[in-house]
């Protein structure tokens, strides 16, 4: 058992560098981690080598996943201290060239998920348990190069507003977590790929993300998961439905 209370944390998205982060530092906090997850391939490896991680192979996007989630945690037993959604999100394209139905997949996948995981363990949940919803800094702050990433993030911060005043009265809190442009492959894949079409240099691209901040820095997963397990102390109470802004200052709204 642990300080912040024992049990088992879901983590979606778990083998992803955001879901990867935060699955080490919740085991290091002493939870069993059921970790969701498609490839199956990739879950055995974390098994292996982890004994404290549940593999729990399921497609969030699919309706299935709910019952796949369901059977893991029944099988592990126990409370669900935390449920994480760090689901990342597929490219869509800026504003200008991102096709409308690619629009409806992401929301589907973030926010459908969210519930799905949520509803999965409903029964499982008690007093102290936490929903984490991994969001991002262009939810609150729009530009048109990233529309999907936007409108997905500014919705999710809305549901988990909701998720907050419903499961409040059990006890049970509800999180945003909204980073800045990350420092990951992914992110830098993408600067590449705006250099290119920008007859410009990779890093060119990347201190253009730097600059959102005062202290012209990328966030790191490392921070990510280090602000969703300080949500594991009974204080975090008081961050219930709120969004724990990661940007490092990019953010310009008083609120």
């Amino acid at each position: 058992m642990t300080a912040n209370g024992a049990g088992t944390a879901v983590v979606v998205g778990a083998t992803g560098a955001v879901g990867g982060a935060i699955r080490q530092r919740l085991r290091r906090e002493g939870l069993t981690v059921v970790a969701v997850a498609r490839d199956a391939a990739a879950l055995t490896e974390l098994t292996d080598a982890d004994p404290g991680v549940v593999a729990c192979p399921a497609d969030i996007g699919s309706d299935d996943a709910g019952s796949t989630i369901a059977a893991t945690c029944a099988e592990v037993g126990g409370p669900v201290r935390m449920i994480v959604q760090a689901t990342g999100l597929p490219p869509t394209g800026p504003l200008d060239r991102i096709v409308p139905e690619d629009l409806g997949v992401v929301v589907a996948l973030k926010l459908g998920g969210l519930l799905r995981a949520v509803r999965a363990v409903e029964d499982r949940l008690a007093p102290g348990s936490r929903i984490v919803a991994i969001g991002g800094h262009f939810g609150s702050e729009p530009v048109p190069r990233t529309c999907g990433a936007g409108v997905t993030n500014a919705a999710l911060a809305n549901l988990v507003r909701q998720l907050a005043d419903h499961y409040g009265p059990r006890g049970v809190t509800a999180h945003l977590v909204a980073p800045g442009p990350l420092d990951t492959a992914r992110l830098h894949g993408i600067a590449a790929a705006t250099a290119a079409d920008r007859g410009v240099d990779t890093e060119t691209v990347l201190d253009g993300f730097r600059s959102h901040s005062p202290l012209n820095r990328l966030t790191t997963v490392g921070q990510v998961a280090w602000a969703v397990a300080l949500l594991l102390a009974p204080e975090a109470d008081a961050l219930l439905g709120s969004t724990v802004a990661l940007d490092s200052g990019a953010r310009r709204g008083l609120f």
